[in-house]
């Protein structure tokens, strides 16, 4: 079954996103994770809930979509929702998937939305190949993959639309999520530490309150992550 596209709807005018959020409701195969009327509240949502498709107006005060976009990274779909038609050439040059003019018709959202799946499902991510110790992730160059073993990794680290995976050999950087790195790791082995950090917990050497060290560095715990990250300590504690 094809995965759920999780979508963001950002705004400034709420009977615009009431409009979106009925089209949303109407379709199979996305959801709506949450919606904004201003431009730095949407980019904090996009930051914490990583969606693949942001429905983004041009036109809003502070910030327009056009500048956000740029903030978001390649990684998020976006297709943009405005009242002006001359705006449709800026937006494509910021590689979005499609411009929906307003008042925007339910068939034309069909067709947007349609084009993100397509694109979503052609997409080259990294797959589990054997659930027992390995998976291979796409590096520099056409289908060029490097074979990652489960126990040479000691973290992953995001950094910006990048994830760099830390082994005790080499470290690794595939243009990807840290959330869809997380999807190719057994739960019981790894775990999120932080926004930007995933780690192997058998590659911890000692740990306090506010860091953890791995391979003689300090790695950030964030708050979001501690409770759940204390569990899996505890459970080993003699």
């Amino acid at each position: 079954m094809a995965e759920t596209i999780k979508c963001i709807i950002i705004d400034d005018e709420p009977p615009a996103i009431k409009v979106l959020e009925t089209f949303v409701g109407k379709m199979k195969g996305i959801e709506l994770i949450a919606s904004a009327t201003d431009a730095l509240e949407g980019l904090d949502l996009i930051k914490k809930h990583e969606p693949q498709l942001v429905f983004l107006d041009i036109q809003m005060p502070d910030l327009t979509g056009i500048q956000l976009s740029k903030m978001i990274g390649e990684t998020t779909n976006i297709v943009f929702t405005t009242a002006y038609a001359q705006f449709a050439v800026e937006g494509f040059q910021v590689n979005a998937i499609d411009y929906l003019l307003k008042p925007i018709a339910f068939p034309r959202f069909i067709e947007a939305v349609e084009k993100v799946k397509k694109k979503i499902s052609t997409e080259i991510q990294p797959e589990i190949i054997d659930s027992e110790d390995y998976f291979f992730v796409k590096t520099d160059g056409k289908n060029r993959f490097q074979k990652v073993k489960l126990d040479d990794i000691l973290y992953a680290e995001s950094i910006k639309n990048y994830v760099v995976i830390h082994t005790e050999k080499e470290q690794l950087v595939t243009y990807n999520t840290l959330k869809k790195i997380q999807q190719s790791l057994p739960e019981e082995n790894f775990i999120k530490i932080h926004k930007s950090y995933i780690i192997a917990l058998n590659k911890i050497e000692k740990t306090d309150n506010f860091e953890v060290w791995i391979n003689g560095k300090d790695l950030p715990l964030g708050d979001t992550y501690r409770t759940e990250f204390f569990k899996k300590i505890n459970a080993k504690k003699l």
